[in-house]
């Protein structure tokens, strides 16, 4: 069995990444990590010409990274959410699987999983749940092409703000709305996946469960 894994955050090594990882190390089986920021792959263009030959006309990594997950026993996706919704990587890369859906629905029976990372806790007053936004994304492709989902993990990340050189953080930071009026990068903890034991044990979870899934088809 091989399980790949596919990670839409651009960041090195981020939280994504690495929650990612964690589920891939428990399933102890055959696995495969793509980072999309490695890859050229430009969004479906919904031209329809793969309907007859099950591939992208498009000249770019769309037609590799699709013959991957089509190659693979079990496909975890693993993005963040800008904006409340999934990122734009993974938006892309679900899109182009498209070619695998005419006629033969080769996705169709293998067990999914997704991952996603969201800076903006469960319950947050006032805000959508990014996360719960973002896994459905990823359900509804699997749901879509007939796949076995498993489950969805949603993990906190850290918003951009962060990061942000700026002297002051503007009137727009998220770590205020997120935060306080008073919220500063310097007053603003940093989470890190590894140390959220209850996380960790739930991508290590979701990891077994989509082998399992796959030997009790």
């Amino acid at each position: 069995m091989k399980i790949l894994g596919v990670s839409g955050s651009p960041i090195k090594d981020s939280n994504t990444d690495r929650a990612l990882k964690i589920a891939l190390g428990a399933s102890g089986v055959k696995t495969e990590f793509i980072k999309l920021s490695d890859y050229n792959i430009q969004p479906c263009t919904a031209c329809l010409e793969c309907r007859k030959t099950n591939s992208c006309i498009l000249k770019d990594d769309g037609n590799l990274l699709m013959n991957k997950a089509y190659k693979a026993d079990a496909l975890i996706v693993a993005g963040f959410t800008p904006y409340s919704s999934i990122d734009s990587r993974t938006k892309i890369f679900l899109e182009r699987l498209y070619p695998l859906h005419h006629s033969h629905a080769l996705m169709s029976g293998k067990p999914g999983a997704a991952i996603v990372t969201s800076a903006i806790q469960q319950g947050h007053e006032g805000i959508l749940s990014a996360s719960e936004n973002g896994i459905s994304a990823i359900q509804n492709y699997m749901i879509a092409e007939s796949m076995v989902f498993i489950g969805g993990v949603s993990i906190l990340g850290n918003v951009p703000c962060l990061a942000c050189d700026a002297k002051d953080q503007c009137g727009v930071s998220a770590l205020k709305m997120l935060f306080g009026k008073d919220a500063t990068p310097n007053n603003v903890a940093i989470n890190s996946v590894e140390n959220d034991p209850e996380a960790v044990a739930t991508l290590e979870k979701l990891g077994t469960d989509i082998v399992e899934a796959y030997y009790n088809q």
